[in-house]
């Protein structure tokens, strides 16, 4: 396999620097590169002796945007916010619609207790707490060494 080095300077295109300027501001134009990037909030997963914790990052939604799912062990988070700005006064030029969607699946493990799941939505966090079954929760004790 050969290595070719990219000569990215502004001089090397002096055959068509007008197709590699247009062709540069169309894919770094916002509206483009925005639609490029798949929106998928970003998620932390911890433990603790008695919980399992699942965060959302989701700023910019409701709680009633959220859905959460279990289903064979498996919590299904999704969230869908739509919103279309009407102005029957103006003629608009250009108008975009937002509408923001994702849905995040995660296995929970055998030592889940799927009955006890809550859930809360503050400050743009989505917390999720699955408690363990009793067997799982971890038991401390000290060790005597004979």
């Amino acid at each position: 396999m050969a290595l070719v080095k990219f000569n990215n300077d502004k001089k090397g295109n002096a055959l068509m620097p007008a197709f590699s300027d247009i062709f540069e501001s169309f894919f770094n134009d916002a509206f483009i590169s925005d639609r490029m990037v798949a929106r998928v909030p970003g998620v932390n997963i911890s433990e603790t002796p008695e919980h399992y914790h699942i965060e959302l990052a989701a700023p910019g939604l409701k709680k009633e945007d959220f859905k959460i799912n279990l289903e064979h062990n498996m919590i299904t988070i999704s969230a869908e916010q739509r919103s279309e700005n009407t102005d029957n006064g103006k003629t608009y030029n250009k108008r975009e619609f937002c509408y923001t969607s994702f849905v995040r699946s995660f296995a929970l493990p055998e030592t889940a207790d799927d009955a006890h799941i809550d859930a809360s939505y503050v400050d743009g966090i989505l917390k999720i707490d699955v408690a363990k079954k009793e067997e799982a929760k971890s038991v401390s004790r000290q060790i005597e060494i004979k």
